[in-house]
């Protein structure tokens, strides 16, 4: 199939990038101060708990109050800080519960549960009591939230070889008798209910969104201990099985695959393989997620993980668990050697867009771009668009209006 590509200038389109102002905004912008200098991931999370302000999953003050509780990169002062506001919260919404104030109980449950999985997202004490209690409280309190506040979102437990896969359903209201679907795959340390701001963007189209816990994520990994696979089409179809068979609303001929982070390494692989997939959405876009921490890990040689330096060492735990392997260098980057998909690149015949930011940390989307053969179209988000960042951190909303104008056009004519 010959490729129809095209470039898609988030920023440039339009006339916010000239005059005295946008000169102004070229010389600093937002993501360039950081929370914590020496912690690149503490200081993306923070980033991406406060761009769920919007949607009512976090608050500026309960964050903030975390963020100066916190001690460098000590994960103790971290999981405590998240734990106590999110027990706190939780205790609030259920005394407003016992005495019927279903809006205050509504939106405190939701807060809760988004900070229970923030102890979550930098806790590297896998055996610890607090991994499964935390994930159970935040679970819970998102599903508290759900049948209090008459959201559209419904859990589901799919099925999957002998265990299931926890997902939510959400049901656009402005939708058709028939609509199309929407399946977000998240990335490799957040949740579906984190890609909350995606499905918000889908339902005000009249689109459905099914997000999910896949093997190696969330839910899956720390109750059901199902660990990452590379042959991702294995969980995605089964997905796609079960969303036909149950939920009557879907368009089967209009299903959109979109993929986070690592996510976005994955949904290609199952759009190669699975051709239900109509649309394919890579945020950002990369042919292998393995070479480059393998290459990265291959300076080290056979040095035991003790004589790692912290951060690279903590790397290496936090795979060597979610990809179910022992905890060396060796295991891990045998592990990662199948995460490749340049050999499958050409089987993907699905119109697909490709993501990528000028502040992305991951640098392969415009190579992947450029690999495709299918149809195919590249959205670059600058600085002037303040949704540079890895996955449009901190402008969910500008992502939101340029990711699903393009999407509904498609859909609509598919």
């Amino acid at each position: 199939m010959k490729a129809q590509g095209k470039n898609i200038d988030s920023a440039h389109k339009n006339n916010e990038s000239s005059g005295a102002g946008a000169s102004a905004l070229s010389r600093k912008h937002w993501a360039q101060p950081n929370f914590f200098n020496d912690n690149v991931l503490i200081d993306a999370l923070i980033k991406h708990t406060l761009s769920l302000m919007p949607y009512g999953m976090t608050d500026l003050g309960e964050v903030m109050d975390v963020v100066y509780q916190l001690r460098g990169s000590d994960e103790e002062a971290w999981i405590t800080a998240w734990g106590a506001l999110a027990g706190r919260l939780q205790n609030r919404a259920e005394e407003a519960g016992r005495k019927g104030r279903r809006v205050t109980a509504s939106t405190a449950y939701l807060r809760a549960s988004t900070y229970w999985r923030c102890a979550l997202l930098y806790f590297s004490r896998f055996g610890d009591a607090r991994m499964k209690e935390y994930a159970v409280a935040s679970s819970t309190c998102y599903q508290r939230h759900l049948e209090l506040s008459g959201s559209p979102g419904e859990r589901l437990e799919i099925p999957y070889e002998g265990s299931f896969l926890p997902g939510y359903f959400y049901k656009s209201a402005c939708a058709g008798n028939k609509a199309p679907l929407l399946i977000i795959t998240p990335g490799r340390d957040t949740w579906a209910e984190d890609t909350r701001w995606v499905c918000e963007g889908t339902l005000q189209r009249g689109i459905h969104c099914l997000t999910y816990d896949g093997p190696g994520q969330g839910f899956a990994l720390r109750l059901n201990n199902l660990t990452f696979r590379h042959d991702w089409e294995k969980v995605v179809s089964p997905l796609i099985d079960y969303a036909l068979e149950k939920l009557p609303e879907i368009d089967a001929s209009r299903i959109a695959l979109m993929g986070l982070s690592f996510g976005g390494y994955l949904a290609p692989r199952a759009a190669a393989f699975d051709k239900r997939i109509k649309i394919c959405i890579t945020d950002p876009g990369n042919i292998s997620w393995g070479r480059p921490i393998i290459e990265q890990l291959g300076q080290f040689g056979n040095r035991s993980l003790q004589e790692l330096p912290e951060q690279l060492k903590n790397l290496v735990r936090d795979y060597a668990w979610k990809h179910g392997v022992p905890n060396t260098i060796k295991d891990v980057v045998e592990a990662l050697k199948p995460y490749d998909n340049a050999a499958i690149l050409e089987k993907v015949t699905c119109e697909t867009l490709v993501l990528d930011g000028t502040g992305e940390v991951f640098h392969g989307a415009k190579p992947f771009y450029d690999a495709l053969q299918c149809p195919k179209d590249y959205m670059l988000f600058d600085e002037i668009s303040t949704a540079q960042s890895h996955c449009q951190i901190g402008g969910y909303a500008t992502a939101t209006e340029y990711l699903f104008d393009w999407l509904v056009e498609r859909l609509n004519r598919a």
